[in-house]
């Protein structure tokens, strides 16, 4: 898989769970390929056996090991937070730990049906043969609970509420039914399920109260800290420049403290000071964007700046994150360029930058 542009986590770290397995003497829940304390260590970093194990989150410990500890029992995980808090990020790693691999995973939709969830049939052998297991076409929920492994279910409060309520049963009583063979599938050990979820995305459907009561919920929040925000960067973005082969200059660090400063006092409505009121733009601007900001201003100093990472590299991708909505956000940039940064020297190249952009 050399030359995918994504591989999965269990491939990209299969030298540190290796690392893990090796060094690991904790018990281990039925099913789980490490003991919750090495998944501990995979996700938050430490080593094994002389091996270095990265960190693959940056935050507050004590959210991670109530995720691990509640996939030890039998009840369903549920990540929410606002988009870019890094929910289906750590919802792989945790299976990739767990389960060893993490690509079982249903994406949500406003157009996941309940076929997309339990299981669909093969046409052609239905007609040829009638309902058969043999013409049944295992989902990814269907397939974790046979292997007892972890299903992964992407902004599950995007798909119907109807929809989601399939999951009853299945989070409950660990079966599926399949009616029309008067038959059902009953999970392995190992079996659970991690769910992703935010609320300020157009398009939410609520939980049921029955369906929430079997999830424990773990809100992923944004980084409080400037710094803790400015090492998650400057380390995904470091990570991404690897594999898209693009150069990291020196400077990267540097510019990314200067882009946090900008994202983080328009999405708290003040100056870092705490002296100045601002209007907020309509989106988020996380730390998810603030990477993806970095990687596209890198992308552009490569092929067309010479490799020098500058404030005119980066404003379009800023323009891009902050003005969402074109007459409302453009407005909010506008009055935060004219009252902030125009006062700021060591923010002029950005403050031209962005004004001649906007």
């Amino acid at each position: 898989m050399s030359d995918t542009l994504r591989r999965p986590a269990e491939i990209t770290y299969a030298a540190e769970i290796e690392a893990l397995k090796a060094s690991d003497s904790h018990p281990k829940p039925q099913g789980w390929v490490l003991s919750p304390q090495a998944v501990m260590t995979y996700l938050m970093g430490g080593t094994a056996g002389g091996t270095e194990i990265s960190a693959k989150y940056v935050g507050n410990r004590r959210l991670i090991e109530t995720a691990v500890a509640t996939l030890a029992t039998d009840r369903a995980l549920l990540l929410l937070g606002v988009p870019g808090t890094a929910k289906s990020w750590v919802s792989e790693h945790l299976a990739a730990a767990i389960s060893g691999k993490s690509t079982l995973v249903i994406q949500c939709t406003a157009g996941t049906d309940e076929n997309q969830v339990r299981y669909g049939w093969n046409y052609a052998q239905l007609l040829a043969h009638g309902p058969s297991r043999e013409a049944l076409v295992p989902t990814p929920l269907f397939r974790a609970m046979e292997s007892g492994s972890l299903c992964r279910l992407e902004e599950l409060t995007r798909m119907g509420s109807d929809v989601q309520d399939t999951l009853i049963t299945v989070l409950s009583e660990k079966m599926l039914p399949i009616p029309e063979l008067n038959d059902a599938v009953f999970a392995n050990r190992g079996f659970n399920v991690i769910a992703t979820a935010n609320d300020r995305d157009k398009g939410v459907n609520e939980l049921s109260a029955a369906l929430k009561r079997r999830f424990n919920v773990v809100v992923l929040p944004l980084p409080d800290d400037m710094n803790e925000e400015i090492a998650i960067v400057t380390k995904r973005v470091a990570e991404m420049a690897v594999s898209l082969d693009l150069p990291a200059p020196k400077n990267v660090a540097d510019e990314v403290k200067r882009l946090l400063a900008i994202f983080r006092e328009l999405r708290s409505g003040e100056t870092l000071d705490g002296k100045t009121t601002l209007k907020r733009p309509s989106g988020n601007l996380s730390t998810a964007e603030a990477i993806a900001v970095t990687v596209g201003g890198l992308s552009h100093a490569a092929f067309f700046n010479k490799g020098d990472l500058t404030a005119e590299s980066l404003a379009p991708n800023v323009i891009g994150a902050v003005v969402k909505d074109p007459v409302q956000d453009k407005v909010v940039l506008e009055e935060y360029l004219e009252t902030v940064l125009k006062k700021r020297r060591d923010y002029s190249d950005y403050y031209q930058a962005l004004t001649e952009l906007v």
